[in-house]
């Protein structure tokens, strides 16, 4: 048979000007749509940090552990060190200094008394480095995890700056969820379960961040922590 014919009948009629232009319209009304619906996704995932009283989900599954992983979690957590930053050289205590002032300036509006916002980004700085991650992605993580608040509380119970479920507490902790509102406590179970599911993907940070919220292989999630992460560039990290 050849193409543009059917069977028992004349070549297959072309559409007239006005039905073609009409269905080509509705075919570039629906992508417009699609990626409006896109940016929307990913707007919400950011903006809505901002909201009061709106708090995303850092929704980790709860997941078996090994013996030796529990152990080795539990000891990750435990350690009661301060966050106190230490540095081998002037210079890369001056790096410190100058990001601290820097990300200090840009969180003045979240958090406007000067000693809680000084402890909250050496606190961050220390556990991120502690555990082997970007200080700048923890800080985008926590932007659209909590929006720098300490008590939040999502709608499926995940608790503090970094959304860490409860169930953390029993598995890897001493069994007290109260204990997730504790500001070092948090962020350091935070670092601590992000750089577990890094270790878990083989070092693939897009999949780790979709772990970590419980939508593992989407693509909302980690690009919304890597838009925020932005907010918290600095020349020097």
């Amino acid at each position: 048979m050849k193409s543009g014919s059917r069977a028992g009948s004349g070549p297959i009629p072309q559409a007239s000007g006005t039905a073609a232009e009409a269905d080509a319209g509705a075919r570039a009304g629906l992508t417009r749509r699609r990626c409006l619906l896109s940016a929307s996704s990913l707007t919400l995932l950011v903006g809505a940090s901002a909201v009061p009283g709106l708090a995303l989900a850092g929704g980790q599954l709860e997941e078996p552990l090994a013996d030796s992983v529990r152990s080795a979690l539990s000891a990750a957590v435990a350690r009661g060190a301060p966050p106190v930053p230490e540095f081998s050289d002037m210079e890369k205590r001056l790096v410190y200094l100058r990001w601290l002032g820097a990300m200090g300036d840009r969180l003045h509006r979240r958090k406007p008394d000067f000693q809680t916002r000084v402890e909250f980004l050496q606190t961050v700085w220390y556990e991120s480095r502690r555990a082997g991650l970007d200080v700048t992605l923890v800080l985008g993580l926590i932007q659209v995890e909590s929006a720098f608040r300490k008590f939040a509380i999502s709608s499926v119970g995940a608790r503090g700056y970094m959304q860490i479920m409860p169930f953390w507490s029993r598995v890897i902790g001493d069994g007290d969820p109260a204990q997730l509102f504790h500001m070092q406590t948090n962020i350091r179970f935070g670092c601590v379960i992000l750089r577990h599911y890094l270790d878990r993907e083989r070092g693939d940070m897009f999949m780790a961040l979709g772990r970590y919220n419980g939508s593992r292989g989407r693509a909302e999630y980690p690009n919304a922590v890597y838009a925020a992460a932005r907010n918290w560039t600095h020349a020097d990290v």
